[in-house]
C-alpha cells in the first residue's frame, strides 16, 4: 500500500492522536480495568486502521480521476520495444 507524502503525513498525525489513547487503554488494562482499557485500545486501533480502508467523500474525486486516467492512458506492453 503506497501512501505518498500526504498519506504518510496524515497517518503520522493520526498516530500522534491515537498513541495517547492506546497508552491510556494499556495502563487501564494493566490496572485491571479490562472494559475501559479494551475500549480505549480498540478506539486507538480504529483511529489508525479505519481511515486507510474507508472511502470518504473527499476521496471520491481522486478515485474518479484515477479511473478516467486509467481508461485514457494505456501502458505499453513489455513485448513492444
Amino acid at each position: 500500500m503506497g501512501l505518498g507524502i500526504l498519506g504518510t503525513l496524515q497517518l503520522a498525525a493520526t498516530v500522534i492522536f491515537a498513541a495517547p489513547v492506546a497508552v491510556f487503554g494499556l495502563s487501564k488494562l494493566a490496572a485491571g480495568e479490562t472494559f475501559l482499557g479494551g475500549v480505549a485500545v480498540v478506539i486507538a486501533v480504529g483511529m489508525v486502521v479505519l481511515p486507510q480502508y474507508l472511502t470518504t467523500p473527499s476521496d471520491l474525486p481522486g478515485k474518479a480521476a484515477e479511473r478516467v486516467v486509467g481508461a485514457a492512458v494505456k501502458e505499453p506492453d513489455e513485448d513492444e520495444n
